[in-house]
């Protein structure tokens, strides 16, 4: 006599929803990244890539010129802001910003409190985690025992970055000030 096999087997519908499965995780996977943008970091004021490939160099370079030289922003009004969403509540010195045009004044010194005169300086005014508003300006002019960089149109209300390179001979030193303006 024969068996009559009349049981029912799961096992290839199974192997389906799985492929089925893979396949959307899979493609929700690649939706969800493409979306969200990728920045370039710009810290020394330079492309990610030059950065890290000459990192020990530009340490170098910045020990020397703290050794010898200071950077500090003058004539604007500074606020500390409280920072939310730490670990630890932190507070930091913010320059507050006005919509529309914006002048910054750095007095480059030696740590006797000499101004130099003869360096070359570069501004980038920069949005955290973003390029895209970026303003930079190079060779700005000394005038008055400071760097003046004038007239920087800021439209957007958020939080920026206000950075100056200042490069002597052969040292390189770096300021970077967190800023904010009001919407």
């Amino acid at each position: 006599m024969a068996k009559n096999n009349k049981e029912k087997t799961y096992w290839p519908h199974m192997i389906l929803g799985f492929l089925l499965l893979g396949i959307t995780l899979s493609y929700w996977t690649v939706k969800s990244a493409s979306s969200v943008p990728v920045q370039e970091s710009n810290d020394y004021m330079l492309k990610y890539q030059q950065a890290d490939i000459n990192i020990n160099e530009i340490i170098e370079r910045k020990a020397a010129f703290d050794q010898r030289y200071t950077i500090e922003i003058v004539d604007v009004k500074k606020v500390i802001v409280e920072l939310e969403n730490t670990k630890r509540a932190k507070e930091e010195s913010s320059v507050v910003l006005k919509k529309g045009k914006n002048s910054f004044s750095y007095v480059v010194a030696t740590k006797d409190g000499i101004a130099v005169s003869d360096a070359n300086v570069t501004f980038l005014l920069t949005r955290p985690h973003s390029v895209r508003e970026d303003k930079y300006v190079e060779n700005i002019p000394f005038a008055d025992g400071k760097f003046q960089v004038k007239d920087i149109d800021i439209a957007n209300a958020g939080r920026y970055t206000l950075q100056l390179r200042a490069t002597i001979g052969g040292m390189t030193g770096y300021s970077s000030i967190s800023a904010y303006l009001k919407p």
